[in-house]
């Protein structure tokens, strides 16, 4: 099995074989929160226009996420961890989500179009992540490890250090995430929650999206009647 690393949209629009798309802060820590709370499944789009006209035809669907970190207007939720866990288990129950976000999503969709299988990926599902994939047989030949960074277009600690730790759990190796947690701590990348001074950027969705292996599902996204559907696999 070979591991390949890569960053940025454009590392997105090269992944093969099995691509993880790692997207921290915030959106692959939003997701499987979704499914924690009931959905039956969720669907990226790449722009809100297209978000808007699903939900024109279904009632049992959600809107959530952002354009650039805020909430968009006319959704239901936006992309913030620490806004989800408050919720009752059950607030999505048997729901549709619709997801929107600059990084994450868009770089899942962008996978799609070449790799063969296509994985969200954050801290919270790394391991079963990594059971998922070591569980294959065969082995898939490539595994592409994409680390979405700020925006799709800079890396960040957060998620180049998460592509780290998959790397390190598919190898069997050792990984040192007190280290880690010093290079995003100190970085932008959360110091712009931790000042708390943009009420759509909460100071406590780093400390949710830096946990680790809090979920034992890994979640699929596969191309389905012409959309991006996500669904969560228990192992």
């Amino acid at each position: 099995m070979k591991i390949v690393r890569d960053s940025l949209i454009e590392g997105a629009q090269r992944a093969q074989g099995l691509a993880i798309i790692i997207d921290v802060f915030r959106a692959f820590s939003v997701t499987p929160i979704f499914f924690y709370l009931g959905a039956r499944k969720v669907i990226f789009v790449r722009n809100p226009e297209e978000a808007f006209y699903l939900k024109t035809n279904h009632d049992d669907i959600v809107l959530a996420g952002e354009v650039n970190e805020q909430l968009i207007p006319g959704f239901d939720l936006g992309n913030s961890p620490s806004e989800l866990i408050r919720k009752p288990k059950g607030f999505l129950k048997e729901k549709i989500v619709v997801q929107r976000t600059t990084a994450g999503v868009t770089g899942v969709i962008s996978a799609l179009a070449q790799a063969e299988i296509v994985i969200p990926g954050s801290y919270v599902m790394a391991k079963a992540i990594s059971r998922y994939i070591l569980a294959q047989n065969p082995l898939p030949e490539v595994v592409t490890v994409v680390a979405m960074g700020r925006r799709g277009i800079s890396k960040s600690p957060e998620d180049e250090g998460c592509a780290d730790y998959l790397e390190c759990l598919l190898k069997g190796l050792h990984y040192n995430h007190l280290e880690t947690l010093k290079s995003i701590i100190f970085n932008e990348a959360a110091q712009k929650f931790i000042r708390g001074d943009k009420p759509y950027l909460p100071g406590e969705d780093p400390l949710f999206c830096l946990q680790r292996d809090l979920f034992d599902f890994v979640l699929i996204a596969v191309k389905e009647d012409g959309l991006v559907t996500v669904t969560s696999k228990k192992l």
